[in-house]
Order: C-alpha cells, then sequence, then structure tokens
C-alpha cells in the first residue's frame, strides 16, 4: 500500500508558485491577489479560510478577507460581489459555503463573475469544463487529478467508480475522468444515494473516489485488491478520548481498506489540502489570463 500524501504534495506544488510569484514580483510587477467572503461563524468554514489565507501568504500572493455577520442582507452581500468583480486590483475570489438560510446560494453563485470565479463552481466554468474547455476547474477535483499525475497512477481505460454526484465533487471529476485528456480517458460509473448495491460497483473499482458525507462508509469487502481509493470525506466523529473530543474520519473505513488497496489517502492529510492548493494554482490562471484572456 502506498500513500498519497496530499500534505507534502501540497507543499511540494506551493513551493513551485512562490518561485513562479518570485519571478513575477521581480520586475516591480504586483503579485497575484485572492479575495474571500465569509458571512457568519461556522467553524469548519473559519478553518477553512484561515488555511486560504496562510496559504497566500506562503506563496507570496496578497490577500483579502471580508468577514460580515450572519445577518447580513442577500443585497448586501451581492453589492459586495459587485465590488469585488469590478476590482481590477483583485484576481479572483471566492465566497464561503455555506451560507446563512435566508441567502440564495445559486444566486450568490450566479453573480460571480466567472473570469474571477477561481472556485469553479459557475455555471459558465463548469460548461467549460464539461467541454473540455479552458476553464477554473473546481478545487477539490482540479487538486484529486493532480494526485493521480503526480503519483503516475494510469488512469486511461481504467474502471472508475465514483461515489456521490455533488456539483462541487462526484459529478465535475466524473466528467474531468472521462475527458480525452491526461489524466483521463476512464470508464465512469457514477453512484449515488438512490443507487442499488453500491458495494456491486465499488467491488469493480480500478480507481474508487468517495465524496458521500458518511464516516467510514466504505468498509474492505466493498473494494478488490489492488484498487486505487480518493477518500473526499472529511467527518467528525464522537470520541472521549481525542483531546478535542471528536477525531476526523474519511468516508471510507481506512485500516479495511488500505489493506487491499495499492495506493490510498489519509484523512486527514489527503485531499484537504490539495483543495486549497488547486485554489491557489486557479488564481494564478487567473492573473495571467490563462482562461479569458
Amino acid at each position: 500500500m502506498n500513500l498519497i500524501d496530499g500534505k507534502h504534495l501540497a507543499k511540494t506544488i506551493k513551493e513551485e508558485i512562490a518561485e513562479q510569484v518570485t519571478a513575477i514580483t521581480s520586475d516591480g510587477s504586483r503579485p497575484p491577489h485572492l479575495a474571500a467572503v465569509l458571512v457568519g461563524d461556522d467553524p469548519a468554514s473559519q478553518s477553512y479560510v484561515r488555511n486560504k489565507v496562510r496559504s497566500c501568504e506562503q506563496v507570496g500572493f496578497e490577500s483579502s478577507l471580508i468577514r460580515k455577520e450572519a445577518d447580513i442582507t442577500e443585497s448586501e452581500l451581492l453589492e459586495i460581489i459587485d465590488k469585488l468583480n469590478a476590482d481590477d486590483a483583485i484576481d479572483g475570489f471566492i465566497v464561503q459555503l455555506p451560507l446563512p438560510k435566508h441567502i440564495n446560494e445559486e444566486r450568490v453563485t450566479l453573480a460571480i463573475d466567472p473570469k474571477k470565479d477561481v472556485d469553479g463552481f459557475h455555471p459558465v466554468n463548469f460548461g467549460r469544463m464539461a467541454q473540455g474547455l479552458s476553464c477554473y476547474l473546481p478545487a477539490t477535483p482540479f487538486g484529486i487529478l493532480q494526485m493521480l499525475d503526480r503519483y503516475n497512477i494510469e488512469v486511461e481505460g481504467k474502471e472508475c467508480v465514483v461515489v456521490g454526484r455533488s456539483n462541487i465533487v462526484g459529478s465535475p471529476i466524473s466528467i474531468l475522468l472521462s475527458r480525452k485528456a491526461s489524466p483521463g480517458n476512464a470508464t465512469i460509473t457514477l453512484c449515488h444515494s438512490r443507487t442499488k448495491d453500491i458495494a456491486f460497483h465499488t467491488r469493480r473499482a480500478d480507481i474508487l473516489i468517495v465524496a458521500l458525507g458518511r464516516p467510514e462508509f466504505i468498509t474492505g469487502d466493498m473494494v478488490k485488491e489492488g484498487v486505487v481509493v480518493i477518500d473526499v470525506g472529511i467527518n467528525r466523529v464522537d470520541d472521549e478520548t481525542a483531546k478535542r473530543g471528536y477525531r476526523l474520519r474519511g468516508d471510507v473505513h481506512f485500516d479495511e481498506v488500505a489493506a487491499k488497496a495499492s495506493y490510498i489517502t489519509p484523512v486527514p492529510g489527503g485531499v484537504g489540502p490539495m483543495t486549497v492548493t488547486s485554489l491557489l494554482m486557479n488564481t494564478l490562471k487567473a492573473y495571467r489570463k490563462e482562461v479569458y484572456g
């Protein structure tokens, strides 16, 4: 079993980005600028945004954090987005999800200029991705592609099973791995909550990507020998022996599945660090106008 170390890989890619930023700023040019909008006090969202700000500092990006209380109105949030869209000094920005229930997340996503949508959630970027055009890829699927590519895991012609069909992970990664690209050219099965006998499909997988949000859902008897496993899930499981009163667990029962896997991502330290790094890669693309010119 080989561990796909997302933390180490993210560090490597950040070092590569930092070198490019140094080259950019050496002649007096401004560095890339990433902004984040955080609404409310959701602990997971706060932690994620802190990681983004810290990562910007590590690679030499400029970063801005706009914090607003949970009672902000939708119209006020849309005004902030309009200002960010119009600010030429900001290359890309994200609005951290989830948002309070009184705010329509779809309306907010649609308000973001696709040219600055470095999260890759806007339908314009999603559509460009589906057609194989240049775009900002959704950050987590982008990170998964980097893992498969940099660990030299063969994808072409393989049976790839994706468990979970969200617009953030499951649906886009199923499209990306089926495209005529590298990594790509896989045969895809997309499973979800209505799939009958999920284990029938997961046992056929050469590559198994799980983004279901159910702790340790995939067990050892649900995979075959030599499978490559990408575990996207991050679930808090109560544990009185842990310092914080809980432990993080993936959607895969690590010990059972690792005994059969050829490659597997840990939780934490797997896909998570790559998601933030992918956001930086998209921001650098936005700065260089690689997608929209």
